[in-house]
C-alpha cells in the first residue's frame, strides 16, 4: 500500500488537470464533507448535536492535509489535524485498514477540552489510500466533576472527564464493545453516547461513499492530482491577501478575566510579523500556565489564531490546508496558551480562543483599520447544568446564549450571534422544555450593550431559564470586567453578568458585578438551582467601530426608537439629546454635547 501511495505521489506532482474537471472536484470534494454534516445532524441524539449544530467534518487527502471542510465550528476545523495526525502517528498507516474507525479526545494529543471527540477513518480504493474522513463533535457529558466537565474548582485534567488516547472504536467494522462500555460508564448521558457515536460512524461512512464515488468516476491518480492542484490554489490566493498588508509587526492584546483563582486577569499578547506573503503569530509574552481550567492546547490556540486570520485573509477561497501554509505559529513551552498535562483545559474553546481572536483582530486593526471590525462578545458563554426531575432522574442540558458581533467600517455589528469560534445554534427552546424538567422565559434584545462607535457594535441578550427541579449551573464566560473593546475609536461594549433570580422573586448575582460594585467569579461550578428558581444571563454586545460623536444623529435616534439604546445612553455616549416627548433631536444641544466629546470634555 505504502508502495503504491509513493507511485502515485510521483505521478501527481508531473500532472495537470484541466479547468472543468478542476473545478468538478473541487466541489464534489465539499460536497463529500457538506454530506458528512448533514448525515450526522440528523442522525445524532444529543440536542448539542442535532439542534446546537456543535460539530465539524472535513476531508483530508493522503498525506493528512485538509481537502475541503463544511461551514462548521471555527475552533474544530483548525484543529482536527492535529487530532489526525496523533492518531497517525499512534497506529501507523500500515495498521489503520479499511472499516476502521478510530477515536482520540486528548487535549495533549491534538485534542482541544475533553467533550470534543474526533473520530477518523481511512478512505481505500481498491487498496490504495485516497484519504481520510474526519469527524469532531462536542459530547453533552463525559464525567469529570461537574456536568459537561466543567469542573472550574479543579486543577487537574482528570477532573474534567475521560480523557481518551487514540483508539480503534471500530475495527475493520465490527464495534468494539469494550471502548463502547468504557464510554457509556463515564458519562451522565449514556441515552446520549452510543447514538451520538453511530452517526459519527454513519458521516464518516457518508463522506468515505462520496469520495470512492468519485475515484471510480475518475479515478484515484486524477482525484490525489486534483487534492494538491486545490491546495495550491488556495495557498496563492492567501499568499496574494497576505501580500497586500503592509510588511511589519502588529501587536495586540486581550485577556480573560481570571482563571477561577487568580485576582488577576489572564493575558494573551500576539505579535503578527507580516513579511512578504508570509504571517508569524508570536504568542511570546503571554502568561505562564495557569491553576484553572483555561489553558488551551498547542491545537486549540493554533486553530483559534488560523481561523482568525483567515477572516480577514481570504474567505471567499476554496478551505483547504493552503489557507494555513503561509501562516507560522510561536508559543512559548510554559504559556497557558501551550498546555501541558495535567493542565486543566475545559474553558480553552469556549473562553480562551475567543479571546485569542479579539487580540487577533486587535493587531489587525493597526494593520488594515480599513477592513478590520470591532471584537465580538468574544465567548462562547457554554453554561451546562446537571438536573434531577420530580421522579429522580437525572440529565444534563446546555445552551451557548450568544452575544453580539463589533461593527465594521461599513456597518453596524450583528446582534445576538454566536462567536465566530462556534458556528454554532442556540438550543431551542421548544426542545429544551420537551427533553428536560425547565422553562424558558426570556431571550431577548438587551439595550445599550452594543459597543458606542460611528457604526455600533452588535447587541447582546437577556437570557433566562427557570429550573422546574434541582439542577446544579456550571458555566464559563469572561467580558465582566469591561465589554469588548473596539477599534479605530470605536468603544468598549457592556459587560456581562450571571444572576440567580430566587423562586421567592429574591435577585443575586453569581457572576460578574453586583449593584454594590463586588465583583464575583464568572467561572461557575455546580451551582445549586432549586425548583423555581430561575437563572438569568446578560451577555455583551460587540466593540464599536469610529468615534461615536461622528455617528448620524438621525442613526442614534433611530436606535433609540428600536429600544438598542436608551435616552441616557444616546446623550452620554453618543452626544445626541433628544427630547423625552417628542422624540425629536435637540440640534442646537447635541452640537454642543458632540463638540465638547470629540474635545474630550465632559458633557
Amino acid at each position: 500500500m505504502e508502495q503504491k501511495v509513493q507511485v502515485n505521489a510521483a505521478v501527481v506532482a508531473q500532472s495537470k488537470l484541466d479547468p472543468v474537471t478542476f473545478e468538478v472536484l473541487r466541489s464534489i470534494f465539499e460536497y463529500a464533507s457538506d454530506r458528512m454534516s448533514t448525515v450526522l445532524q440528523r442522525a445524532s441524539f444529543s440536542p448539542i448535536l442535532a439542534d446546537m449544530v456543535d460539530f465539524s467534518n472535513a476531508i483530508y487527502d493522503y498525506d493528512c492535509q485538509l481537502l475541503s471542510q463544511a461551514a462548521n465550528c471555527p475552533i474544530h476545523l483548525a484543529a482536527m489535524k492535529f487530532s489526525a495526525e496523533a492518531i497517525i502517528a499512534r497506529y501507523g498507516l500500515s495498521n489503520i485498514h479499511e472499516g476502521d474507525v478510530l477515536c482520540v479526545n486528548d487535549p495533549y494529543q491534538g485534542g482541544t477540552h475533553i467533550n470534543d471527540m474526533t473520530f477518523m477513518s481511512p478512505i481505500y480504493v481498491d487498496g490504495d489510500l485516497l484519504g481520510f474522513a474526519v469527524s469532531r463533535g462536542h459530547w453533552l457529558d463525559l464525567g469529570g466533576g461537574a456536568a459537561g466537565g466543567q469542573a472550574f474548582a479543579g486543577t487537574h485534567i482528570a477532573g474534567e472527564g475521560l480523557r481518551l488516547p487514540p483508539v480503534k472504536v471500530y475495527e475493520r467494522g465490527v464495534m468494539r464493545e469494550d471502548i463502547v462500555e468504557i464510554l457509556l460508564c463515564n458519562t451522565r448521558t449514556p441515552h446520549f453516547v452510543k447514538g451520538d457515536l453511530q452517526a459519527h460512524v454513519g458521516c464518516l461512512r457518508a463522506g468515505t461513499l462520496e469520495m470512492q464515488r468519485a475515484a471510480a468516476k475518475y479515478g484515484t491518480v486524477t482525484l490525489k492530482v486534483a487534492m494538491k492542484q486545490l491546495q495550491e490554489y488556495t495557498e496563492r490566493i492567501v499568499r496574494k491577501s497576505i501580500s497586500d498588508i503592509p510588511d511589519g509587526v502588529y501587536a495586540g492584546e486581550d485577556y480573560a478575566d481570571t482563571d477561577g483563582f487568580s485576582a488577576q486577569p489572564i493575558h494573551i499578547r500576539v505579535k503578527l510579523i507580516v513579511s512578504g506573503s508570509d504571517i508569524t503569530v508570536d504568542f511570546s509574552g503571554s502568561d505562564k500556565t495557569v491553576k484553572g481550567a483555561i489553558n488551551s492546547p498547542y491545537a486549540n490556540t493554533a486553530s483559534a489564531a488560523l481561523y482568525s486570520l483567515q477572516f480577514f485573509l481570504a474567505p471567499h477561497a476554496p478551505q483547504n490546508q493552503g489557507m494555513f501554509n503561509p501562516i507560522k505559529i510561536e508559543i512559548p513551552e510554559d504559556s497557558w496558551l501551550n498546555a501541558k498535562w495535567p493542565a486543566p483545559t475545559i474553558g480553552c474553546t469556549t473562553l480562551t480562543s475567543a479571546k485569542i481572536t479579539s487580540a487577533i483582530w486587535q493587531a489587525l486593526a493597526k494593520a488594515i483599520p480599513e477592513r478590520v471590525t470591532g471584537s465580538t462578545s468574544a465567548d462562547c458563554n457554554w453554561f451546562v447544568s446537571s438536573v434531577v426531575a420530580p421522579d429522580g432522574t437525572t440529565d444534563v442540558f446546555s445552551d451557548l446564549p450568544a452575544g453580539g458581533w463589533g461593527a465594521s467600517p461599513y456597518s453596524d455589528g450583528m446582534n445576538v450571534t454566536e462567536d465566530p469560534l462556534g458556528n454554532c445554534m442556540n438550543m431551542p427552546a421548544e426542545t429544551a422544555e420537551i427533553l428536560f424538567p425547565i422553562a424558558y422565559e426570556a431571550f431577548e434584545l438587551r439595550q445599550d450593550s452594543g459597543g458606542p462607535g460611528r457604526f455600533r457594535g452588535g447587541l447582546g441578550a437577556i437570557f433566562k431559564v427557570r429550573y422546574l427541579a434541582e439542577g446544579a449551573l456550571s458555566m464559563e464566560t469572561a467580558r465582566t470586567l469591561e465589554g469588548s473593546p473596539g477599534v479605530a475609536g470605536g468603544q468598549h461594549s457592556d459587560v456581562q453578568r450571571q444572576s440567580k433570580i430566587y423562586a421567592d422573586g429574591r435577585h443575586e448575582v453569581i457572576g460578574g458585578r453586583d449593584p454594590q460594585g463586588v465583583w464575583h467569579n464568572p467561572l461557575l461550578c455546580a451551582h445549586p438551582f432549586g425548583f423555581g428558581d430561575t437563572f438569568m444571563f446578560e451577555s455583551t454586545g460587540g466593540g464599536g467601530y469610529g468615534h461615536a460623536w461622528e455617528r448620524a444623529a438621525e442613526a442614534v435616534l433611530e436606535d433609540v426608537l428600536d429600544e438598542y439604546v436608551s435616552l441616557k445612553a444616546a446623550r452620554e455616549r453618543y452626544g445626541v439629546v433628544i427630547d423625552p416627548q417628542t422624540l425629536v433631536i435637540d440640534t442646537a444641544a447635541t452640537a454642543t454635547l458632540r463638540a465638547h466629546l470629540a474635545a474630550g470634555l465632559p458633557g
